[in-house]
């Protein structure tokens, strides 16, 4: 009877320990790094149209995506055509929504900032205010420049 007793409570524990994950860290969370200001210069340096500063923060082979475009593209592109915004647009602004977070993963070393804007802007065609929520992800390199920066938000009703 003993050995059915301790039979049981084996298999017991062997699949308690089997189908039990243990919690695992995959990096650290942080509210407050240089590349958190990284990314809050390079929107300042957009604010200002100081394209020398803003490109400062990119690497050489740095691409660009937001919703709605079919494929990436270069930061000498996407700088460019933010400039166009300028165009179009007075009174151009960018409101931080919440605070950024920067996000180091420990799984291939991978260094994020998350951050949560408005961005807004009057139309001088129309006097019309536009204001587009969106969400921004920059993946920094080792070097601490932006590899790649993705925004995801409704870009669909900024004029071509």
């Amino acid at each position: 009877m003993k050995k059915i007793i301790l039979l049981t409570m084996g298999l017991f524990l062997f699949g308690l320990t089997a189908f039990c994950q243990a919690e695992q860290e995959n990096g650290t969370i942080y509210i407050k790094h240089p590349y958190i200001d990284v990314v809050n210069n390079g929107a300042k340096a957009y604010l200002a149209k100081d394209n020398a500063t803003l490109n400062s923060y990119y690497s050489d082979t740095a691409k660009f995506w937001a919703s709605g475009m079919e494929k990436n593209i270069s930061m000498k592109d996407a700088i460019q055509h933010w400039n166009k915004d300028f165009d179009k647009y007075d009174d151009i602004k960018l409101t931080v929504q919440g605070y950024p977070d920067y996000l180091h993963y420990l799984d291939k070393d991978q260094k994020y900032v998350q951050s949560w804007w408005v961005w807004s802007g009057k139309s001088k065609k129309t006097g019309e205010v536009l204001t587009i929520p969106f969400v921004q992800f920059d993946q920094f390199n080792n070097d601490g420049k932006i590899d790649f920066e993705v925004n995801y938000g409704d870009f669909s009703k900024m004029e071509d």
